[in-house]
């Protein structure tokens, strides 16, 4: 029985300081309670690494190591322009401790130098003890800090053929690249395919492997490609890939980029077919006129000519 009065007389002494020591109690003094975060190897100098997604998630406790319960409510302050989600009020009961999560999100990790660190605050205020608001709460901090993580991306485009091109000839494709990182990084391998097996490329993507790139930079490069000219008439898909030099390095799975155009080859300008003959202006052509009066039989021309005899030799007689 005397224990349970030792215990109430306690909480009604906390309970009366607590609520008479406003300049004590703001300062966090007075209840034993605290705030911290769940740094790696409890290192509170790592950082917090943020995903390509922009997003990190930050585990913090809250202790309550007095006799009564706290009731608190939450703030969070964080850089990079994200947004900062956790709960907003809790309780915690006397002698005992809570976890909670901090949750980052949008990011745009792209917009921000590869390695940079900034500071996120978490602030806790102990607004009720065992039900009782406090006049000053009870605030205290808890900061660390996130860092942005290294981003490779190259960007890929191929213009697009002219035309059609014939075989026996060569067309030339210019080829860009974009460092779309936060990183400096440059071209680390290349690689073109196509499905024609007559259809040749040069070597004029060697040279991107030779330059470094600056976030935002781009550098260009003309492919040649090359038809035989025994090539058939036939629409090619030509595929170019290139791989990023610092992914390559540090083994990300996400260091290839590729892009396909299609170009149409059409036979040697020497095999049109002829097959057509000329016309030649040599040729007579005979025109056949007819005619629409009646022909004259030949009964008629006997009989008109021994008409003229006898009327001949009548004359004769007289």
């Amino acid at each position: 029985m005397s224990t349970v009065i030792k215990t109430s007389t306690w909480i009604i002494l906390i309970l009366f300081l607590v609520n008479t020591l406003p300049s004590v109690q703001s300062q966090g003094d007075l209840y034993p309670w605290d705030i911290e975060i769940d740094f790696e190897n409890d290192d509170s100098s790592n950082p917090f690494d943020i995903s390509e997604d922009g997003k990190a998630t930050i585990t913090f406790f809250i202790s309550n190591d007095g006799p009564l319960s706290i009731d608190l409510e939450f703030e969070y302050e964080g850089p990079f322009q994200g947004t900062y989600s956790g709960p907003l009020d809790a309780t915690v009961n006397a002698n005992s401790n809570e976890s909670f999560n901090l949750e980052v999100s949008k990011i745009d990790v792209i917009d921000f130098a590869a390695k940079t660190q900034e500071d996120f605050l978490i602030t806790a205020k102990v607004v009720s003890l065992q039900g009782t608001p406090q006049l000053n709460p009870s605030s205290k901090d808890a900061e660390g800090k996130l860092i942005i993580p290294i981003v490779y991306i190259l960007g890929l485009e191929i213009s697009d053929p002219v035309g059609p091109m014939n075989a026996g000839t060569a067309t030339p494709l210019r080829v860009s690249v974009t460092n779309e990182g936060n990183i400096e990084d440059r071209v680390g391998e290349v690689d073109i395919s196509d499905n024609c097996p007559l259809l040749t490329p040069n070597n004029g993507l060697d040279s991107l492997l030779t330059k470094n790139l600056n976030p935002g930079q781009s550098v260009q490069a003309d492919l040649e490609l090359t038809a035989s000219e025994s090539h058939p008439k036939r629409t090619c898909k030509v595929e170019v890939s290139i791989a990023s030099n610092g992914a390559m390095n540090t083994g990300s799975s996400s260091s290839l980029f590729s892009k396909e155009v299609q170009i149409t080859v059409d036979p040697t300008l020497s095999n049109v077919d002829n097959s057509i003959s000329p016309v030649d202006d040599t040729t007579t052509t005979t025109e056949v006129v007819g005619s629409s009066l009646p022909s004259i039989g030949v009964i008629s021309i006997i009989s008109c000519v021994l008409s003229a005899l006898i009327f001949t030799r009548r004359n004769h007689t007289q």
